[in-house]
C-alpha cells in the first residue's frame, strides 16, 4: 500500500462532498415524498455543483503542488507548459 497523499485542501474537499452527500440523501427522500420536479431539479443542481467544485479544487491542488514539484529544476519550456496547463484547467 502506498503512503497517504494529503494536501491542505483535502479537508475542504471532504467537507464539500459530505454536504453534497447530505443534499443527495435529501433528494432521495424528496422523491419518496412525491415532491415537485422543480424542487428535485434545484436540489440535484446543488449536488452537481458541489461535486464539480470539489473536483475542480482537487485538480487545481494537484496542478499547483504535484506538477510544480515534478518540473522543479527542469527546463523553462516544461515550466511554461505547466503554467499554461494551470491556466487552461481553470476552465474545467
Amino acid at each position: 500500500m502506498s503512503e497517504p497523499h494529503l494536501h491542505s485542501t483535502h479537508t475542504q474537499i471532504a467537507k464539500r462532498l459530505k454536504r453534497a452527500e447530505g443534499h443527495l440523501r435529501r433528494v432521495i427522500e424528496m422523491i419518496g415524498e412525491g415532491r415537485p420536479c422543480l424542487d428535485l431539479a434545484q436540489q440535484l443542481h446543488a449536488v452537481e455543483k458541489a461535486i464539480g467544485e470539489a473536483k475542480k479544487t482537487l485538480i487545481h491542488d494537484h496542478i499547483d503542488h504535484c506538477l510544480d514539484v515534478a518540473t522543479n529544476g527542469h527546463s523553462s519550456s516544461a515550466a511554461h507548459a505547466v503554467g499554461e496547463f494551470k491556466t487552461i484547467s481553470k476552465y474545467l
